[in-house]
């Protein structure tokens, strides 16, 4: 992630910009840190007390050496560049997060060394690095005020009391605050009860040395700065005046053109660093091995997975290296993408209200030696990767996909990391956030002694595991094995494992090859390692998006008209590029491709064809280019086996040369043009350096001369093009909100942080929300709507289920964000069901309340107009709310949170429960600051307007996902309206079955016949009942029946209606047939195909439009039977019949062409309305001869069993002996399925039969075999009409064909319908 973008000009050729000096100011004394107390006043505004008071005064709780005092920055060189303007408040803030810190000669003082970074709003980067040291406090002045503090504290305290920190603090914030200065302050017991005395003691305080370059050339500048410190501490002077070699790297040492290497001169040692050719991965110089070992490889992914998916990672830390490490590590990681939002990896204490921040941010947080998690409260956690460095273990949300090929890659970077001696398995296992109490609750001793036997295994510095080093040593104590050894070499036999320990150890020799130094070797190895560790992340991407560009959607002419319409554009097709991915790497990538990283790279590939290629997207074109070339991937296109990184020595290599061959040495630091006497040498004190010297560059600079005349060829060109387009300040404007699109507020202004800012940038949030919520609502109805989207003119809309859970998490991401913006006091993970949970307990004291006083409340109800027979579900957020804290199988607050969205969403109820939850003003005031996006009317209006748009379509997405919970259904047989028809003594059943099972064979007991009045005061009689069942998915069928017993044992049944209590979804099933031995068709049950039923309530009367509306069962017209048809003059022409078949084995054969998860219910196609059977039902009616005058009906069952008699005599007397092989075996094929249906226990009359004889032939294939022996029948003749379409040869011959297309493809038959079958 270089910041070359950073700057214009001659920029790219310095090296550093800035040369910067903070510590105590002397003129101004000791002055309490005004950012300490701005945090005091906005914690105080946080936790509801008067921030003013907080503010006021100093903080005598804590020891005077332990309190933040302000720095300054003493001076700065040059005083300004103008590519780059000095943000001198933020430079202050980083280099001094905690402020000024305080010793006596009784403390340790070691010099530390860390680095930050300062990202600007258009998102490029500049890098600080940082040494500081204690310097003797020679000024009487401040000694007495630090000596007056102690008088005041004692006095404050007693001298009995030992200073104590303000860790009692409640607040979770204060615990945070108070990690100002106690990571590494003084121990209070050394100066025991007399604290400070300026008689006795030495006053130590702390001074920041720092250099700021464009380009984090991280070991190039420690060693640059700690050879400076070193030049200050020795006992003699150095060769030169210290402005000599600060003169030197500002002005005469450039940066290294790419693919170059460059030596420059310290104080006493050369430097080397070295730039990334314009092929190669950019540059990365925080040591990756490092950020391994204090994670460890799988927690490393499982972060590194978490950033890729944009969720919110806080790093932690007492190390601020350590968090820059860890953070520069895990974004270096993500070539050819880059993290879009929030990134500060070090957070100074004044702006931890920035963890309030509603956005995916990447932040490290300082923490305090022997804090533990569990008192760090985080305003929101519902989406949150925790990771504490120093204790190697982090905390993952739920819900988390794995990294493709996750085993194989942790496999590869651990053999990568022993091979240079490190050890692969440092780190706690994760934790996932799965139960309340799943915070670390390790002791603080057990806890240290866990990370110290982790330090002493840990491979930092070389350093190899216990274990693996006791084997080396036993190796070379053993003189037999040393000769062994020796007698391997010259044959030429490597011991393999016995080569990686030795290579671990020889690393940590004094002197290495080619006389390079131990430090010169140790910077070699890194190197070495951090391109290595990042190839195989890299190649990992290769191998995933090789064909990416195939899925871009090029659609505007030019880049203008493609910016105008940039946010109303689909640039990548989503859904093909899913449907060609391997299937264990679908969970992660439907979330990934939903990033804002991928929608930038996808935005820079499209921008590419008119501008120049942004350069990561650049390296990685050309990789995948190469890959091309030495792989063709058509055949192994889907394939999942894991493709390991091949280009792992040349990378070494290419960097081991450079560093070997110098390319570049810079002008050596020479004297100076300044005034004798001044600069003069003061040994442990840094001098106060020359301005004039050092705030001008020379001007007969090779290289600063070049890029003068590079820089005026640029102006000259820019000014031709500016005359050539009028239009190009519109086109900026243009450029720069497109690639600001859907990104948030990158990074936090350091500078000024008065309470009016602060208020300022929420604002930005809840701008930024909003658009994310009207982004995301639309996305979801666009891949929802399918065809009726496209034919609105929006892109290809084809959604698979996986993408649709993919777009209701982040959904239930955002709405968790929302909720905790702006929180007053957070409680529990999920700042929503917090939310919620204070409501409910509001409802029901008053629900209480009004329970006592005598006036009689109206729950507010959900109209169906549906049945008269249902009884209405009332509407209620905390109905709702109940039904989820029943669910057992939820075990997080978090989870329950996200249970409710997707309940709310199943009924299409969200927009109006949270607009409820809302409504509650007072509440909301109680639990939310001024600034809070809830609070904001207009923008709460709209967002809800945004979610009530999802009402426009039908999602299961609740139903889907808890597919194991127990769900009430109730049952309602509804007779046809006669009275007398309605009642029967016989005992019923039903058995209804859905997607996910069925409920088995419930009996309903007699004494539910229920009355009820229609809004004529019409009675209506009906059966009801409930029963509790897992989840049965959508419906799909059911088997209704009964015993026929007493005298009244015929019933006729006009449908049956089955509605989810949970989810209100309500099912109809048509039947309008009787049930009963001698009447219609002789059936005591029937199988019957189930529709949902659409609400009616006024909320849904504002629907467009919706999805198209799943397969209608048959209705109750048809169900009349079919034989009652003939007599009544509708009957469907010859050519009408045919065409229904063609229809329905169509839809049949698209139905397999659809991905498994789309594909919906096949009885319905097989049973339904306009389904196999009904069209093959009107096939053998037509020309039927049914109605026999006084006779009974007769059925196309019977012409089958005549048949099938006709044919077992035939048969038995020889007449089919020379009929040939095959025929003769469909003949016996076609009578044992018939005796089979026939001699089932169950009851089903003649149609029910016909539809299972058609449903087995389909499903084994036999049909198109069958029909000819029907046709060949002498039967037919008696039967059947001379005109009818069986005896029609060529179209008998059309059906088969027809027909045999469904060979191709598995059919399998629901258990509902081949009940009781002994095939």
């Amino acid at each position: 992630m270089s910041g070359s973008s950073a700057v214009s000009g001659a920029a790219p050729c310095r090296f550093a910009h800035y040369f910067v000096i903070c510590g105590i100011d002397t003129e101004t004394g000791l002055e309490p840190d005004e950012l300490a107390a701005l945090y005091q006043w906005l914690e105080a505004d946080r936790q509801g007390r008067d921030p003013d008071a907080a503010a006021t005064g100093e903080n005598f709780e804590q020891s005077p050496l332990r309190r933040t005092f302000k720095s300054k920055v003493l001076a700065h060189y040059p005083e300004n560049v103008e590519w780059n303007p000095f943000d001198q408040d933020a430079v202050n803030m980083l280099c001094m997060p905690k402020g000024l810190s305080f010793r006596t000669q009784a403390d340790p003082r070691e010099p530390q060394f860390h680095s930050f970074i300062i990202t600007k709003e258009d998102g490029s980067r500049t890098y600080g690095f940082v040494h500081t040291f204690y310097e003797e406090v020679t000024s009487a002045q401040i000694c007495s005020a630090m000596q007056t503090l102690y008088q005041m504290h004692n006095a404050e305290h007693g001298s009995a009391n030992a200073p104590s920190s303000s860790s009692s603090s409640s607040s979770s914030m204060d615990s945070l605050a108070s990690s100002l200065d106690e990571a590494d302050s003084p121990a209070s017991s050394s100066r025991g009860a007399g604290g400070y005395d300026s008689s006795r003691d030495t006053l130590y305080v702390s001074k920041a040395l720092c250099l700021i370059t464009p380009m984090p050339f991280m070991h190039a500048c420690r060693r640059f700065l700690s050879q400076l410190h070193r030049a200050v501490t020795g006992t003699t002077a150095p060769p030169l005046p210290l402005e000599s070699y600060v003169h030197n790297i500002l002005y005469e040492v450039p940066l290294p053109a790419p693919g170059r290497s460059l030596k420059f001169h310290g104080v006493y040692e050369p430097i080397v660093c070295q730039r990334p050719g314009l092929g190669e991965l950019p540059l990365a110089d925080f040591p990756l091995g490092e950020a391994f070992n204090l994670l460890g490889v799988e927690n490393l992914v499982q972060v590194f997975t978490c950033t890729l998916l944009e969720m919110q990672i806080l790093l932690y830390s007492q190390d601020y290296q350590r968090l820059m490490t860890v953070a520069e590590g895990i974004t270096t990681l993500l070539f050819p993408f880059q993290w879009q939002h929030v990134y500060v990896p070090i957070l100074p204490a004044s702006l931890l209200h920035f963890l309030d921040a509603p956005v995916p941010y990447l932040m490290g947080l300082q923490s305090k030696e022997g804090t533990d998690r569990s008192k760090l409260e985080l305003p929101q956690e519902a989406n949150l990767c925790f990771v504490d460095i120093d204790n190697h273990y982090i905390e993952l949300p739920e819900d988390f996909p794995q990294f493709p090929n996750k085993t194989e890659f942790i496999q590869e970077l651990s053999e990568v990391l022993l091979s240079f001696g490190l050890s692969a398995n440092t780190g706690a296992p994760p934790r996932t956030r799965s139960s309340p109490g799943s915070t670390p609750s390790t002791p603080g001793r057990e806890r240290k002694a866990v990370a110290l036997r982790e330090l002493e295994d840990d491979g930092r510095n070389g350093n190899l595991a216990g274990e693996e080093l006791a084997v080396l040593e036993l190796l070379q104590g053993n003189a037999t094995l040393e000769r062994l050894q020796a007698l391997t070499k010259r044959t030429g036999v490597t011991v393999a494992r016995v080569e990686a320990l030795r290579a671990g150890v020889k690393c940590q020799g004094t002197e290495g090859q080619g006389g390079r130094t131990a430090a010169e070797e140790d910077e070699l190895k890194n190197a070495k390692l951090n391109v290595q560790l990042r190839e195989v992340f890299a190649s990992r991407f290769t191998t995933m998006f090789a064909d990416f560009e195939a899925f871009v959607i090029q659609s505007a002419p030019d880049l203008e008209s493609w910016l105008t319409n940039r946010e109303q554009m689909h640039n990548f097709d989503k859904a093909s590029f899913l449907s060609d991915q391997p299937e264990p790497y679908l969970p992660f990538l439907s979330h990934f491709i939903e990033t804002q990283m991928f929608a930038t790279f996808i935005d820079n590939k499209i921008m590419s064809q008119w501008e120049e290629k942004e350069p990561l997207l650049r390296v990685f074109d050309a990789r995948i280019d190469k890959a091309r070339l030495y792989n063709v991937r058509a055949p192994n296109l889907r394939s999942s086996s894991y493709q390991r990184c091949s280009i792992l020595k040349e990378s070494a290599q290419t960097i081991e040369q450079r560093l070997m061959k110098i390319d570049h040495t810079a002008i050596h630091p020479h004297l100076l043009d300044m005034k004798i006497g001044q600069g003069k040498y003061e040994q442990g004190f840094f001098p106060k350096l020359q301005a004039d010297v050092l705030n001008t560059g020379p001007t007969n600079n090779k290289w600063s001369h070049r890029t003068a005349t590079a820089q005026r060829r640029k102006d000259r060109h820019r000014q031709q093009t500016e005359h050539l387009t009028l239009d190009n300040d519109l086109k900026e404007k243009y450029m720069q909100e497109a690639r600001s699109l859907g990104k948030s507020l990158r990074q936090p202004k350091l500078s000024d942080l008065s309470p009016a800012v602060i208020a300022q940038t929420n604002w930005k949030f809840v701008e930024g929300l909003l658009k994310e919520c009207r982004m995301k609502t639309k996305r979801m109805l666009v891949a929802k709507m399918g065809r009726e989207a496209v034919e609105l003119g929006h892109s290809e809309a084809n959604i698979t289920g996986l993408e649709e859970n993919t777009l209701i998490a982040s959904l239930c991401d955002l709405l968790e964000r929302i909720w905790s913006h702006g929180l007053q006091v957070k409680q529990g993970k999920s700042a929503l069901w917090s939310h919620l949970l204070h409501y409910q307990a509001r409802e029901e004291r008053l629900e209480q309340q009004q329970a006592e006083s005598p006036v009689p409340h109206v729950p507010e109800r959900r109209k169906s107009e549906s049945c008269i027979a249902l009884p209405t579900l009332r509407v209620s957020c905390i109905q709702d709310m109940r039904h989820i804290q029943m669910m057992s199988e939820i075990k997080t607050d978090v989870g329950r949170a996200r249970a409710w969205i997707r309940l709310s969403l199943e009924k299409k109820l969200l927009s109006q429960h949270l607009k409820q939850l809302l409504s509650r003003q007072v509440l909301t005031k109680k639990l939310y600051k001024r600034y809070a996006f809830l609070r904001c009317e207009e923008e709460k209006e709209q967002f809800l307007f945004h979610l009530l748009s999802l009402n426009a379509v039908d999602y299961f997405c609740f139903t889907s996902v808890f597919t194991t919970i127990m769900i009430p259904y109730r049952v309602v047989i509804i007779p046809i309206k006669k009275l007398s028809n309605a009642m029967t003594t016989s005992n019923p059943w039903v058995c209804v079955s859905g997607e996910l099972g069925d409920s088995g064979i419930m009996q309903i007991p007699k004494n539910v016949l229920e009355m009820t009045f229609d809004s004529a005061f019409r009675p209506h009689t009906h059966i009801s009942a409930i029963f509790k069942c897992q989840n049965l998915g959508k419906l799909t069928t059911v088997q209704l029946g009964h015993d026929n017993a007493g005298l009244l044992a015929k019933w006729l049944v006009d449908c049956v209606m089955v509605r989810n209590e949970i989810t209100g979804h309500t099912y109809r099933f048509p039947c309008g047939r009787w049930l009963g031995k001698g009447v219609d068709d002789g059936s005591l049950e029937r199988v019957l195909i189930g529709e949902l039923v659409l609400p009616s309530t006024e909320e849904d009367s504002g629907r467009g439009c919706r999805t198209p509306p799943l397969q209608r069962s048959p209705s109750q017209i048809r169900r009349i039977s079919i034989t009652s048809l003939s007599g009544r003059g509708n009957k469907p022409t010859s050519a009408q019949i045919q065409e229904a078949i063609g229809e329905v084995v169509n839809t049949i054969v698209k139905h397999f062409h659809k991905p498994e998860k789309e594909r919906g219910s096949l009885t319905v196609l097989l049973c339904g309305e306009n389904s196999l059977v009904t069209a093959l039902e009107q096939f053998f009616h037509h020309g039927f001869r049914s109605a026999r005058l006084f006779q009974k009906t007769v059925f196309v069952w019977d012409f089958v069993e005549k048949a099938v008699a006709y044919m077992e005599t035939a048969d038995q007397m020889g007449d089919l002996q020379e009929t040939t092989e095959p025929l003769g075996m469909t003949c016996q094929s076609l009578c044992r399925y018939v005796n089979a249906i026939n001699s089932t226990s169950r009851s089903i009359g003649k149609d029910g039969k016909f539809q299972l004889l058609v449903c087995l032939g389909a499903r084994d294939r036999l049909l198109p075999q069958w029909l000819p022996l029907l046709v060949e029948c002498p039967v037919i003749q008696q039967m059947y009409e001379d005109t009818a379409l069986l005896r029609d040869r060529t179209t008998v011959n059309a059906l088969i064909g027809v027909l045999e297309t469904l060979h191709d493809f598995p059919i399998t038959l629901e258990a509902s319908l081949v009940k009781g079958i002994d095939l």
